[in-house]
This record gives C-alpha cells, sequence and structure tokens, in this order.
C-alpha cells in the first residue's frame, strides 16, 4: 500500500489511501495563565500614593525529556533511501530521517515550506527559485544545501538509478544552485504538480559518488549514517524492528523524545494486542473489528479520519509470465504481450458486477468507508466525476459478459471454460492484514457464483511487494495512500510507468488517450482548474470503461495511540508533523 502526498505516502501498504472526520483527539497539555493581584504600598511621608496591580504568571512546568515511542505495524520496511522506496512501511521511517524542500499541512492537506524558507514562481510558471532555511546541517554537522537538493533529482533523472520517482523529474529542464541557499528550477513546460514533485527526501551528497554509480548497492539504503530529520537511524532487525534516536542538530531543535521504534509483528491481532498491554504506542490503520475492544481502552485515544487513498483489486493487464515495460528506451509504446484472461475488459467489467461492494464495505470494513467508481477521490470536487453510473452487484449482469466474452460455463465443474482452458486466477494480498485477508474470501466465495475458480494466497509483505512489482500477479487486493489535493495521478495509468520492479503502472494499463490527457492536464498554462477539470473527468470515463481496477472503497481510517505521549496532535494529512514536540508524560 502507498502515505500523506504521493510521495511521502505513496503506497500504502502499497496502501500499497479529502475530507476531514475527527474522533476525540487527544487534548493539548495547556498551562492555565492565572492572575495574581499584589498590593504594593508606597509609603511617601506616611501616605499611600498608589497601588500597582502585578500580573503573575506561574512559570510551566519543563516538559519531560527522554524515553521512547513504539509504533507497531505488520509490514517492514524495505529500503530506507528516500529515491528508491515505493512501500508505506518505508516512507514511515524515511520521513523521520529526511525531509524536503517543502511538506504537507497536517489539517489541510496543502503544500508548505519545509526545509525550504521560501519560494517564487516566475510569470510563465516555468521556473521556481527556492530559498533554504540558514545554518541546516546534516546529523554529522555537514551542511546541507541546496548542492544536496540538486544531486538528488539529478540522481533520480540519471538512468543509473532505478527508481520510481522518474515522474518527478520529468519535465524538469535544469537546476541551477548560484549559491548554497538557492536553487532554480526551470521546466520545460509547465508543471501544476511541480510543488508536490519537488518535495522528495534529500539525499546528503558527500555519502555517494558523484556520478551516482554507488546508489543503487549503497549500505546507506538500509543503514544511513546521517540524517536531516528528528531522528538518526541506529539498527534494523529485519522483521522485528527499526530503532532511530534523536537528532541534536535538528533544525526544528533536538527532540524531547530519546527515541523512535518501529515494531513490526506478524498480523493486526497481535498489533492490537501489543497496543492494549502497552508495549507500543501508535498503531494507525487499525482493523475495524477491534475498534469496539479499543475504544474500551481508557489509556487509549482513537482518531478516525477520511483517508486520502482508495483500496482496490487490480487486474494485471498483461502476461505476469512475461512482464515487459511500457516503453522502450526511446520512448516508444510497447505492444504488451496480453493477459489471457484479465486483458478482455469484459473480463474486468464481470468481476466488478459479481463483486457485492455494499456488502464488502459493511460486512469487511464494517461499514467504514464510501464506495469509488473511478480513479478521483470525491473530495477532490472540481476533478470528481458524479455522472458516473455505479456498477452495481449484479451477477447476471457479469454471467452475461463471460458469455459475450466467450467463457461457457461448465455444468459439471461449475467453472467457465474457453478452448479448453479453465476461467481460473490467482488473487493476493499481504498477509497480517485482516481486513484484506477477508476481503480475498469474500471475492473468492463470489466469483466462483459466476463460474470464476479463483486461488487466493496472503503473502508476506516484502515476498507480495516482489510479486506486485515484478508484476507477475493476476489479481491483487492493495490500495493506495497519500494521493493529496490534486487528481494527477500518472504514475498509476501512464505508460511511463509501466516500469517492472520500479513503477507503479503494475497493471500494464495502456490508453493513448489517457497518456495524452495526463500529459496536457498536467501542464495546463495559469493551472486553472476550470481548465483541467474537463481532462480529468474524461480520464475517469476511460477508467471507468476499461477497469484495471475494482475500485472497492474510499478509506475511513483509524489511529490508535496511548494517551502517555505529550503534544500528540493528528490530523487527516498526518500526525508525525510534530514529532520533535512529542514527549512521554511522567
Amino acid at each position: 500500500m502507498m502515505r500523506h502526498t504521493r510521495w511521502w505516502a505513496v503506497m500504502a501498504v502499497l496502501v500499497i489511501s479529502a475530507m476531514v472526520l475527527t474522533a476525540c483527539p487527544q487534548p493539548t497539555p495547556q498551562v492555565v495563565k492565572e492572575t495574581v493581584v499584589v498590593k504594593e504600598t508606597v509609603v511617601v511621608e506616611k501616605e499611600v500614593v498608589k497601588e500597582v496591580a502585578v500580573e503573575v504568571t506561574p512559570t510551566p512546568p519543563p516538559i519531560p525529556k527522554g524515553g521512547f515511542v513504539t509504533e507497531v505495524s505488520f509490514a517492514d520496511a524495505k529500503v530506507l533511501n528516500p529515491i528508491l522506496a515505493s512501500d508505506s512501511a518505508s516512507f514511515d521511517i524515511i520521513g523521520k530521517l529526511f525531509e524536503g524542500l517543502v511538506t504537507t499541512h497536517y489539517e489541510t492537506g496543502e503544500i508548505i515550506p519545509q526545509l525550504a524558507e521560501s519560494w517564487t514562481v516566475s510569470d510563465d510558471g516555468l521556473t521556481y527559485t527556492f530559498k533554504l532555511r540558514e545554518g541546516l546541517k546534516w546529523s554529522d554537522g555537514t551542511p546541507l544545501t541546496m548542492e544536496d537538493f540538486k544531486f538528488t533529482y539529478d540522481a533520480v533523472a540519471s538512468d543509473l538509478v532505478e527508481t520510481p520517482r522518474k515522474d518527478n523529474v520529468a519535465l524538469i529542464e535544469s537546476i541551477e544552485v548560484p549559491d548554497p541557499l538557492t536553487a532554480i528550477v526551470k521546466f520545460k513546460e509547465v508543471d501544476c504538480t511541480a510543488l508536490q514533485n519537488l518535495g522528495l527526501g534529500i539525499l546528503p551528497k558527500h555519502k555517494f559518488a558523484e556520478d551516482f554509480s554507488d546508489i543503487m548497492t549503497s549500505e546507506f539504503n538500509t543503514a544511513p549514517d546521517v540524517s536531516s530529520g528528528p531522528f538518526i537511524f541506529k539498527e534494523w532487525v529485519k522483521d522485528d524492528h527499526i530503532t532511530l534516536v534523536r537528532n541534536d542538530l535538528y533544525w526544528q531543535g533536538a527532540p524531547n523524545l530519546d527515541g523512535w521504534i518501529y515494531r513490526v509483528v506478524p498480523d493486526s491481532t497481535s498489533a492490537v494486542a501489543a497496543l492494549r498491554t502497552g508495549e507500543v504506542d501508535i498503531y494507525d490503520g487499525v482493523d475495524v473489528q477491534f475498534l469496539t475492544m479499543l475504544e474500551m481502552e481508557p489509556n487509549l485515544t482513537l482518531f478516525k479520519y477520511f483517508d486520502d487513498g482508495y483500496d482496490y483489486i487490480g487486474f494485471n493487464m498483461a502476461n505476469p509470465d512475461n512482464p515487459q515495460p511500457g516503453r522502450d528506451e526511446e520512448g516508444n509504446v510497447i505492444e504488451q504481450d496480453p493477459h489471457p484472461i484479465l486483458s478482455d475488459k469484459l473480463v474486468r467489467q464481470a468481476i466488478v458486477y459479481a463483486i457485492d461492494r455494499p456488502t464488502v464495505i459493511n460486512k469487511v470494513y464494517m461499514g467504514q468507508g464510501l464506495p469509488l467508481h473511478a480513479n478521483v477521490l470525491p473530495a477532490i470536487k472540481w476533478a470528481y466525476n458524479d455522472e458516473l453510473v455505479p456498477r452495481d452487484y449484479d451477477p447476471d449482469k457479469a454471467a452475461e459478459l463471460l458469455d459475450q466474452a466467450g467463457w461457457v460455463l461448465n455444468e459439471e465443474t461449475g467453472i467457465r471454460e474457453k478452448d479448453g482452458m479453465p476461467l481460473k486466477l490467482r488473487l493476493a494480498t499481504n498477509a497480517g492484514n485482516v481486513q484484506r485477508e477477508d476481503l480475498g474470501v469474500l471475492v473468492q466465495d463470489q466469483l466462483k457464483k459466476v463460474g470464476i475458480d479463483v486461488e487466493f494466497e496472503a503473502i508476506e509483505w516484502n515476498s507480495f511487494l516482489g510479486v506486485l512489482l515484478g508484476q507477475t500477479f493476476d489479481m491483487v487486493i492493495i490500495g493506495w495512500t497519500g494521493l493529496g489535493t490534486d487528481p494527477d495521478d500518472r504514475s498509476f495509468w501512464h505508460t511511463e510507468n509501466d516500469v517492472p520492479n520500479a513503477g507503479f503502472n503494475f497493471v500494464s494499463f495502456s490508453n493513448p488517450e489517457v497518456d495524452e490527457l495526463l500529459d496536457k492536464a498536467r501542464s495546463v498554462p495559469g493551472c486553472s482548474v476550470e481548465d483541467r477539470a474537463p481532462m480529468y473527468k474524461r480520464i475517469q470515463e476511460i477508467i471507468y470503461d476499461e477497469q484495471p481496477y475494482n475500485f472497492i472503497r474510499v478509506r475511513l481510517s483509524t489511529l490508535a495511540y496511548n494517551n502517555r505521549i505529550g503534544n500528540f496532535k493528528p490530523g487527516p494529512w498526518g500526525y508525525n508533523w510534530n514529532i520533535h514536540e512529542w514527549y512521554v508524560k511522567e
């Protein structure tokens, strides 16, 4: 799954998921200001000449220092290099180690300064000039400058680096650094997504070769020895835990905590058990079957919010035995070796009709979500296409479409066949996510009723990522998160991003009109929503017709945290934004 804007938040669990819904956020510790009137008497020749009211404000108690906060997940990270990572587990750690020029506001989703102090945009929209905050340092004391920023983005553009972030630099013509605190980014054409694309975590140039030749193999990728964020990497015990410790040189001030621990457990049941006993402090994405139980815990607070993402079933439209990129080295579209079953949109549409999504949302997710019919979230009102007619549950329609596609029901086996081949598909998801596992069983049962034989398997997270990004699956249950407030999602649909083991278009979707519309919508002069909206609405029409995903729901997520954490202020767009201010209450 892929959390927070696309590069912040990316696949959330490739989740690998905007509206605000709050539920009992923890009150911020406050000092009550007391006014005490002290009558001061001044005597001159035995007469009182005045009374002075003195306002006395009690000195606030010092914030406790020290202690660790532990966050739990059933997905281990894969890599700790911000330009190589593609999963939310990795970005949970990366976000505390490496910061970018800009970030997302935790309440509004607005792009705001982070390491950049400010920026300006030229009248023609082609040149962005950023000013870096003064005095920034890496945790080893080396100055952090715009040379590091340039190095990072030049590395992304390098042919020596395999990264899912190529789209972030697609329209950049040049990056100039006239002085250590200034970067001038020139674009080939207007890029309405420029700011969100320029927020990647910045790499320390002094830790890599000038020509980027060691980036793919560096030990830094799994054990970074310097950072710019509030914490420094300490250790990583695979499938058990990752420990970060305080960065005393952090630009916003050394954190109150001694450190932060990312603990990996086998499944959500184990995560909830550890949360209830106090072994861990934070669990984001609590499965709905545990909500009532956790609401009864006096030491916990639950924060509910509509995530900026969605859950879906992805259909591989290319042959999983022969994964190919969407384009060749010259940029020409490659005609894919088609999937023997799922390359037919009638089959994909039939599967959508055969799955009872309202029942799925109510039974699997206990009503925690909203239905979705295409690729743009309803919260992005200006771009959302509300004229699409939902493909409601209709097994008879599913059977009709399968008949049209030539898949005939074998009355003896109950499985459809075509040219002697049974209609059999593999469905995979990541193990440990109870909701996805429950959904897989339900999908298996519902598709069998229309003659589709489904082999369902829940796979360990990193192995699942290999299957997913390697494009060796038939169908997957997964989700996106951190999509942001802009409808541009070319990373999922453009043929440029169909790159086995490196791209997010792992369903091998290919449509020339969508490619063209994505290019145009991103580069509309002036970037007005009125001009961009019709293009995104047309893209939704095509996605709805082609059905490369079965969109399941817009996710209503729950964050659970221990009340012992002070200054914890979650929002719908993130909860780590002020981690340097957290403290453990005495």
